[in-house]
Protein backbone atom coordinates (compact mmCIF):
# COMPACT_ATOMS: atom_id res chain seq x y z
CA UNK A 1 0.00 0.00 0.00
CA UNK A 2 1.49 3.63 -0.96
CA UNK A 3 3.17 5.47 1.92
CA UNK A 4 0.89 8.83 2.40
CA UNK A 5 2.77 11.58 4.36
CA UNK A 6 -0.74 13.63 4.26
CA UNK A 7 -1.29 14.01 7.91
CA UNK A 8 1.97 12.95 9.13
CA UNK A 9 3.61 15.07 12.46
CA UNK A 10 7.05 13.79 12.07
CA UNK A 11 9.13 13.59 8.51
CA UNK A 12 9.19 10.32 7.02
CA UNK A 13 12.35 8.41 7.19
CA UNK A 14 13.14 8.81 3.06
CA UNK A 15 13.80 12.31 3.59
CA UNK A 16 17.66 13.89 3.58
CA UNK A 17 18.51 16.89 4.99
CA UNK A 18 21.88 16.93 3.07
CA UNK A 19 20.45 16.51 -0.07
CA UNK A 20 17.84 19.72 0.09
CA UNK A 21 21.23 21.76 2.41
CA UNK A 22 23.27 21.09 -1.25
CA UNK A 23 20.47 21.82 -3.30
CA UNK A 24 20.64 25.60 -1.24
CA UNK A 25 23.94 26.45 -1.36
CA UNK A 26 24.00 26.10 -5.67
CA UNK A 27 20.86 27.85 -5.99
CA UNK A 28 21.72 30.71 -3.61
CA UNK A 29 25.56 30.74 -5.07
CA UNK A 30 24.61 30.33 -8.49
CA UNK A 31 22.21 32.80 -8.47
CA UNK A 32 23.91 35.38 -6.62
CA UNK A 33 26.96 34.98 -9.45
CA UNK A 34 24.34 35.26 -11.90
CA UNK A 35 22.89 38.79 -10.87
CA UNK A 36 26.85 40.02 -9.76
CA UNK A 37 27.83 39.15 -13.81
CA UNK A 38 24.69 40.86 -14.83
CA UNK A 39 25.68 43.88 -12.63
CA UNK A 40 29.53 44.30 -13.90
CA UNK A 41 28.53 43.48 -17.33
CA UNK A 42 25.79 46.38 -17.23
CA UNK A 43 28.31 48.79 -15.26
CA UNK A 44 30.90 48.24 -18.15
CA UNK A 45 28.52 48.78 -20.53
CA UNK A 46 26.80 51.80 -19.94
CA UNK A 47 23.92 51.75 -22.24
CA UNK A 48 20.43 50.85 -21.78
CA UNK A 49 19.52 47.21 -20.39
CA UNK A 50 18.31 44.52 -23.29
CA UNK A 51 15.45 43.10 -23.07
CA UNK A 52 17.08 39.54 -22.40
CA UNK A 53 18.91 41.18 -19.61
CA UNK A 54 16.01 41.82 -17.98
CA UNK A 55 14.40 39.00 -18.17
CA UNK A 56 17.79 36.79 -17.34
CA UNK A 57 17.87 39.17 -13.77
CA UNK A 58 14.05 38.62 -13.26
CA UNK A 59 14.67 34.88 -13.67
CA UNK A 60 18.00 34.88 -11.11
CA UNK A 61 15.83 37.12 -8.64
CA UNK A 62 12.48 35.08 -8.58
CA UNK A 63 14.85 31.47 -8.44
CA UNK A 64 16.91 33.25 -5.63
CA UNK A 65 13.47 34.26 -3.90
CA UNK A 66 11.86 30.87 -4.55
CA UNK A 67 15.09 29.40 -2.85
CA UNK A 68 15.56 31.24 0.10
CA UNK A 69 11.58 31.43 1.12
CA UNK A 70 11.23 27.27 1.06
CA UNK A 71 14.31 26.44 1.77
CA UNK A 72 14.40 27.62 5.83
CA UNK A 73 11.25 25.78 6.14
CA UNK A 74 12.54 22.80 4.28
CA UNK A 75 15.69 22.93 6.98
CA UNK A 76 13.47 23.55 10.14
CA UNK A 77 11.31 20.45 9.07
CA UNK A 78 14.30 18.44 9.52
CA UNK A 79 16.06 20.02 12.26
CA UNK A 80 13.10 19.58 14.81
CA UNK A 81 12.23 15.92 12.38
CA UNK A 82 8.54 17.56 12.15
CA UNK A 83 6.72 18.07 9.19
CA UNK A 84 5.51 21.06 8.26
CA UNK A 85 1.71 20.51 9.54
CA UNK A 86 3.37 19.95 13.00
CA UNK A 87 5.55 23.08 12.43
CA UNK A 88 2.58 25.41 11.61
CA UNK A 89 -0.57 23.48 10.69
CA UNK A 90 -2.69 23.67 8.01
CA UNK A 91 -1.75 27.61 7.35
CA UNK A 92 1.93 27.24 6.93
CA UNK A 93 1.14 24.16 4.90
CA UNK A 94 -1.00 26.06 2.45
CA UNK A 95 1.36 29.37 2.39
CA UNK A 96 4.26 26.88 1.53
CA UNK A 97 2.34 25.37 -1.39
CA UNK A 98 1.19 28.39 -2.80
CA UNK A 99 5.09 29.84 -2.71
CA UNK A 100 5.99 26.60 -4.32
CA UNK A 101 3.10 27.14 -7.31
CA UNK A 102 3.98 30.93 -7.44
CA UNK A 103 7.65 30.77 -7.55
CA UNK A 104 7.39 28.04 -10.36
CA UNK A 105 4.73 28.86 -12.52
CA UNK A 106 6.32 32.61 -12.14
CA UNK A 107 9.69 31.36 -13.56
CA UNK A 108 8.19 29.56 -16.16
CA UNK A 109 6.12 32.13 -17.69
CA UNK A 110 9.88 34.62 -17.84
CA UNK A 111 11.48 31.68 -19.25
CA UNK A 112 8.66 31.73 -21.70
CA UNK A 113 9.21 35.42 -22.04
CA UNK A 114 13.25 34.53 -23.02
CA UNK A 115 12.19 31.98 -25.42
CA UNK A 116 9.39 34.53 -26.93
CA UNK A 117 12.22 37.34 -26.99
CA UNK A 118 14.86 35.14 -28.59
CA UNK A 119 12.15 33.73 -30.97
CA UNK A 120 11.21 36.94 -32.34
CA UNK A 121 14.34 39.29 -32.32
CA UNK A 122 15.61 36.01 -34.13
CA UNK A 123 13.49 34.57 -36.18
CA UNK A 124 11.25 37.37 -37.24
CA UNK A 125 13.80 40.28 -37.03
CA UNK A 126 11.61 42.97 -38.67
CA UNK A 127 8.33 42.51 -37.08
CA UNK A 128 10.75 42.70 -33.64
CA UNK A 129 12.00 46.35 -34.55
CA UNK A 130 8.96 47.52 -36.47
CA UNK A 131 6.69 46.52 -33.35
CA UNK A 132 9.15 47.17 -30.68
CA UNK A 133 8.61 43.96 -29.14
CA UNK A 134 12.06 44.21 -26.60
CA UNK A 135 11.04 47.39 -25.10
CA UNK A 136 7.23 45.78 -24.58
CA UNK A 137 8.60 42.62 -23.03
CA UNK A 138 11.41 44.53 -21.02
CA UNK A 139 8.65 46.59 -19.00
CA UNK A 140 5.72 44.15 -18.70
CA UNK A 141 7.23 40.28 -18.98
CA UNK A 142 8.05 40.30 -15.19
CA UNK A 143 5.17 42.44 -13.44
CA UNK A 144 2.81 40.25 -16.06
CA UNK A 145 4.46 37.01 -14.94
CA UNK A 146 3.91 37.68 -11.06
CA UNK A 147 0.55 38.87 -11.35
CA UNK A 148 -0.57 36.26 -13.28
CA UNK A 149 1.14 33.61 -11.00
CA UNK A 150 0.19 35.21 -7.93
CA UNK A 151 -3.33 35.35 -9.20
CA UNK A 152 -4.05 31.54 -10.72
CA UNK A 153 -1.86 30.33 -7.10
CA UNK A 154 -4.17 31.42 -5.17
CA UNK A 155 -7.21 30.16 -6.11
CA UNK A 156 -7.31 27.52 -3.31
CA UNK A 157 -7.67 30.02 -0.91
CA UNK A 158 -11.01 30.61 -1.89
CA UNK A 159 -11.94 27.32 -2.47
CA UNK A 160 -10.81 26.23 -6.40
CA UNK A 161 -8.44 23.84 -5.47
CA UNK A 162 -6.84 22.33 -2.27
CA UNK A 163 -3.11 21.97 -0.83
CA UNK A 164 -1.88 18.71 -0.16
CA UNK A 165 1.33 17.37 2.68
CA UNK A 166 3.65 15.08 0.95
CA UNK A 167 6.42 12.75 1.77
CA UNK A 168 8.55 13.02 3.22
CA UNK A 169 6.39 15.70 5.38
CA UNK A 170 9.17 18.77 4.16
CA UNK A 171 6.54 20.11 1.58
CA UNK A 172 3.24 20.55 0.38
CA UNK A 173 1.66 21.28 -2.91
CA UNK A 174 -1.59 21.13 -4.90
CA UNK A 175 -3.34 18.19 -4.43
CA UNK A 176 -3.15 16.05 -7.37
CA UNK A 177 -5.33 13.22 -6.58
CA UNK A 178 -9.05 13.13 -5.77
CA UNK A 179 -10.82 10.65 -3.85
CA UNK A 180 -13.74 9.38 -6.25
CA UNK A 181 -16.58 10.20 -4.38
CA UNK A 182 -15.35 14.11 -4.39
CA UNK A 183 -16.81 16.52 -6.55
CA UNK A 184 -15.51 19.99 -6.40
CA UNK A 185 -12.60 22.10 -7.90
CA UNK A 186 -10.41 20.73 -7.02
CA UNK A 187 -9.50 17.89 -9.58
CA UNK A 188 -10.44 20.95 -12.15
CA UNK A 189 -7.50 23.38 -10.56
CA UNK A 190 -5.04 20.79 -10.60
CA UNK A 191 -5.99 19.85 -14.26
CA UNK A 192 -5.48 23.77 -14.93
CA UNK A 193 -2.00 24.16 -13.37
CA UNK A 194 -0.92 21.06 -15.10
CA UNK A 195 -2.24 22.20 -17.96
CA UNK A 196 -0.89 25.82 -18.10
CA UNK A 197 2.56 24.43 -17.24
CA UNK A 198 2.38 21.80 -20.45
CA UNK A 199 1.30 24.58 -22.74
CA UNK A 200 3.94 26.76 -21.49
CA UNK A 201 6.87 23.91 -21.73
CA UNK A 202 5.31 23.20 -25.14
CA UNK A 203 5.67 26.72 -26.48
CA UNK A 204 9.63 26.98 -24.68
CA UNK A 205 10.46 24.20 -27.25
CA UNK A 206 9.09 25.60 -30.03
CA UNK A 207 10.10 28.67 -29.70
CA UNK A 208 13.66 27.76 -29.28
CA UNK A 209 13.42 24.93 -32.04
CA UNK A 210 12.29 27.99 -34.53
CA UNK A 211 14.96 29.85 -33.21
CA UNK A 212 17.52 27.23 -34.24
CA UNK A 213 16.09 26.67 -37.12
CA UNK A 214 16.56 30.38 -37.88
CA UNK A 215 20.30 30.24 -36.81
CA UNK A 216 20.93 26.67 -38.59
CA UNK A 217 19.50 28.28 -41.84
CA UNK A 218 21.75 31.63 -40.90
CA UNK A 219 25.25 29.24 -40.80
CA UNK A 220 24.51 27.76 -43.96
CA UNK A 221 23.95 30.64 -45.85
CA UNK A 222 27.29 32.55 -44.35
CA UNK A 223 28.98 28.48 -45.31
CA UNK A 224 28.39 28.92 -48.91
CA UNK A 225 29.09 32.63 -48.77
CA UNK A 226 32.07 31.60 -47.49
CA UNK A 227 33.15 28.90 -49.51
CA UNK A 228 33.80 31.04 -52.25
CA UNK A 229 36.42 32.47 -50.83
CA UNK A 230 37.76 29.34 -48.70
CA UNK A 231 37.88 25.70 -49.18
CA UNK A 232 38.51 23.15 -46.81
CA UNK A 233 35.68 23.71 -45.10
CA UNK A 234 35.03 22.18 -41.94
CA UNK A 235 37.19 24.58 -40.10
CA UNK A 236 35.09 26.42 -41.50
CA UNK A 237 31.94 25.84 -38.91
CA UNK A 238 34.89 26.99 -35.72
CA UNK A 239 35.97 30.41 -37.15
CA UNK A 240 34.11 33.94 -38.09
CA UNK A 241 30.60 34.04 -37.17
CA UNK A 242 29.72 30.22 -36.99
CA UNK A 243 31.62 30.38 -34.49
CA UNK A 244 28.86 32.64 -32.26
CA UNK A 245 26.38 30.74 -34.23
CA UNK A 246 27.41 27.18 -32.45
CA UNK A 247 27.67 28.73 -29.10
CA UNK A 248 23.94 29.98 -29.87
CA UNK A 249 22.74 26.71 -30.64
CA UNK A 250 24.38 24.78 -28.08
CA UNK A 251 23.38 27.23 -25.11
CA UNK A 252 19.54 26.82 -26.43
CA UNK A 253 19.63 23.21 -27.15
CA UNK A 254 21.08 22.99 -23.29
CA UNK A 255 18.21 25.13 -22.25
CA UNK A 256 15.74 23.24 -23.93
CA UNK A 257 16.87 20.03 -22.57
CA UNK A 258 17.19 20.69 -19.01
CA UNK A 259 13.88 22.39 -18.76
CA UNK A 260 12.20 19.46 -20.32
CA UNK A 261 13.60 17.26 -18.17
CA UNK A 262 13.02 19.42 -14.66
CA UNK A 263 9.67 20.31 -15.78
CA UNK A 264 8.00 17.50 -17.36
CA UNK A 265 7.88 14.72 -14.43
CA UNK A 266 6.02 16.74 -12.19
CA UNK A 267 3.23 17.96 -14.90
CA UNK A 268 3.04 14.16 -15.58
CA UNK A 269 2.44 13.24 -12.38
CA UNK A 270 -0.34 16.41 -11.91
CA UNK A 271 -2.26 14.92 -14.79
CA UNK A 272 -1.67 11.55 -13.83
CA UNK A 273 -2.91 11.81 -10.21
CA UNK A 274 -5.72 14.25 -11.89
CA UNK A 275 -6.81 11.65 -14.33
CA UNK A 276 -6.36 8.03 -13.17
CA UNK A 277 -6.39 8.86 -9.40
CA UNK A 278 -2.50 7.84 -8.78
CA UNK A 279 -1.52 8.48 -5.32
CA UNK A 280 2.20 7.37 -5.43
CA UNK A 281 4.13 9.97 -3.31
CA UNK A 282 7.04 8.41 -3.67
CA UNK A 283 6.92 8.93 -7.42
CA UNK A 284 5.36 12.78 -6.38
CA UNK A 285 8.64 13.54 -4.53
CA UNK A 286 10.89 12.02 -6.92
CA UNK A 287 8.63 14.75 -10.12
CA UNK A 288 9.35 17.01 -6.97
CA UNK A 289 12.71 16.70 -6.98
CA UNK A 290 13.71 16.77 -10.87
CA UNK A 291 11.55 20.37 -10.80
CA UNK A 292 13.25 21.77 -8.06
CA UNK A 293 17.00 21.34 -10.05
CA UNK A 294 15.28 23.48 -12.17
CA UNK A 295 16.15 27.15 -10.79
CA UNK A 296 19.31 25.26 -9.34
CA UNK A 297 20.91 24.63 -13.03
CA UNK A 298 20.02 27.99 -15.02
CA UNK A 299 22.13 30.25 -13.32
CA UNK A 300 25.12 28.00 -13.74
CA UNK A 301 24.18 27.28 -17.00
CA UNK A 302 24.39 31.25 -17.82
CA UNK A 303 27.97 31.45 -15.80
CA UNK A 304 29.26 28.62 -18.04
CA UNK A 305 28.02 30.29 -21.16
CA UNK A 306 30.00 33.67 -20.31
CA UNK A 307 33.17 34.43 -22.98
CA UNK A 308 35.86 33.64 -20.52
CA UNK A 309 34.51 30.52 -19.06
CA UNK A 310 32.91 29.26 -21.92
CA UNK A 311 35.91 30.17 -24.04
CA UNK A 312 38.47 28.44 -21.97
CA UNK A 313 36.20 25.24 -21.94
CA UNK A 314 35.97 25.54 -25.94
CA UNK A 315 39.41 25.98 -26.29
CA UNK A 316 40.37 23.04 -24.69
CA UNK A 317 37.89 21.11 -26.03
CA UNK A 318 38.95 22.10 -29.33
CA UNK A 319 42.96 21.81 -28.18
CA UNK A 320 42.01 17.73 -27.17
CA UNK A 321 39.73 16.85 -29.99
CA UNK A 322 40.03 18.91 -33.09
CA UNK A 323 43.57 19.63 -32.72
CA UNK A 324 42.99 22.90 -34.40
CA UNK A 325 46.26 25.00 -35.26
CA UNK A 326 44.65 28.75 -34.17
CA UNK A 327 43.52 29.35 -30.81
CA UNK A 328 39.27 29.43 -31.10
CA UNK A 329 37.59 33.32 -30.17
CA UNK A 330 34.36 32.81 -28.72
CA UNK A 331 32.09 35.57 -27.96
CA UNK A 332 29.68 35.23 -25.49
CA UNK A 333 25.99 35.02 -25.69
CA UNK A 334 25.58 37.81 -23.96
CA UNK A 335 27.98 39.79 -25.80
CA UNK A 336 27.55 41.94 -28.77
CA UNK A 337 26.74 39.94 -31.88
CA UNK A 338 28.61 39.26 -34.85
CA UNK A 339 27.66 41.43 -37.83
CA UNK A 340 25.79 38.76 -39.51
CA UNK A 341 23.40 38.49 -36.75
CA UNK A 342 24.17 42.16 -35.25
CA UNK A 343 20.01 43.24 -36.38
CA UNK A 344 18.59 40.13 -34.92
CA UNK A 345 20.79 39.97 -31.53
CA UNK A 346 19.96 42.53 -29.02
CA UNK A 347 22.90 43.19 -27.11
CA UNK A 348 22.67 43.87 -23.16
Amino acid sequence: MPISCENATHVHEDGNPATSTLMFAAGVVGNLLALGILGVHRREKRAQTSPFCVLVTGLAVTDLLGTCVLSPVVFVSYAQQSSILALGSKPLCHLFAFAMTFFSLTSMIILFSMALERCLALSHPYVYAQHAWGNRLRKVAIPFSYVLGALLCALPFVGVGEHKQYCPGTWCFIRMTVPGDREDGTLAFSLLYASLTGLLILAIVICNTSVTASLCHMRKGQKARRGSFRRGGNRSWFLGTGEEELEHLIFLALMTIIFMVCSVPLTLRAFLGALNKDDNESADLLAFRFSAHNPILDPWIFIIFRGSVFRKLRSFMCSTWAHTTKPVTITSFLEPSSPGLTSRQPEL
